[in-house]
């Protein structure tokens, strides 16, 4: 495991749509382009194991989403509509036809619409830890109450390291993972304000996307669940996958809602798995 793993990639603030996106590109220079999405509170670089897994096959993008990491602070509701529209401004600034685009969580939920909205873009979509249904209303008062309460500070309070944790990690991970545990204070690095912005738009203000889902045709997409996924239980992401025509449906034993991170292992064998199976053409 490469410890500076970072300095392998190039960086580049690209501008788009909901201001300038920071993005790391690495790999294999003339392989077919994967794209990666993190979740909420993360940045780009949760996907390392991901990154090391795939370079020596990929050309890999990670995506610092808007208002989180290096990219612009975020200050206005935004949508899954504005991200595929940030997302073809990324690959259009990168000179990428189609994508193999990966996403955990928001980036999960991405990588459901995406190919309803472009699926000339996408060679092919894997959705961790997602859904496509309404907020519940438990889900809106916890998440209407931090994004209040982020928006007051200008710096990360420590209370939000207590909720990613407590969104992020399960059982397995909180008895016998103190690396991804603590990894998680990752979150303390955060504009709170772009936080709350993001939290109102993308996961308490979320429509309902199935029907989207249903017109997705010829595009393989992979939907995976965590089993100990608190956020977006089991049968919320089969739901999701079961919108999607022929989408493949697994899910992951002993992990939670950051699966890219907490089980990277698991999460890229299913992905070699699901690829390896892709028609030549894709």
């Amino acid at each position: 495991m490469n410890a500076n793993w970072l300095e392998e990639l190039t960086e580049a603030l690209i501008p788009t749509s909901l201001g300038l996106v920071n993005v790391r590109v690495g790999g294999r220079p003339e392989g077919p382009a994967m794209v990666c999405w993190p979740s909420l509170m993360m940045d780009g670089t949760m996907w390392r194991y991901q990154y090391e897994h795939f370079a020596p096959t990929h050309r890999v993008v990670l995506v610092d989403s808007p208002g989180h990491g290096k990219s612009d602070a975020l200050r206005k509701l935004i949508d899954l509509k504005d991200c595929a529209d940030v997302l073809v401004e990324i690959l259009d600034a990168l000179g990428i036809d189609r994508c193999v685009l990966v996403g955990n969580s928001w980036g999960g939920m991405l990588a459901g619409v995406f190919p309803a909205y472009h699926p000339e873009r996408t060679t092919a979509a894997i959705g961790i830890n997602c859904t496509a249904s309404l907020p519940t209303t438990f889900e809106s008062v916890w998440a209407t109450a931090l994004s209040a309460y982020l928006s007051l500070h200008a710096k990360m309070p420590p209370l939000a390291a207590k909720a990613a944790r407590a969104a992020f990690a399960g059982p397995t991970a909180e008895a016998g993972n103190a690396e991804f545990t603590e990894f998680i204070d990752f979150v303390l690095r955060d504009d709170p304000k772009s936080v709350a912005w993001a939290l109102r738009g993308i996961l308490i203000g979320r429509k309902d996307e199935h029907r989207r889902l249903g017109t997705i045709r010829n595009v393989p997409v992979l939907i995976i669940a965590g089993e100990e996924d608190s956020q977006f239980p089991v049968h919320v992401v089969r739901k999701m996958a079961d919108a999607i025509e022929g989408s493949t449906f697994r899910v992951l034993r002993h992990t939670a809602h950051l699966a890219a991170r907490e089980n990277p292992q698991a999460v890229n064998a299913e992905i070699d798995a699901f690829l390896a199976a892709l028609p030549a053409a894709a």
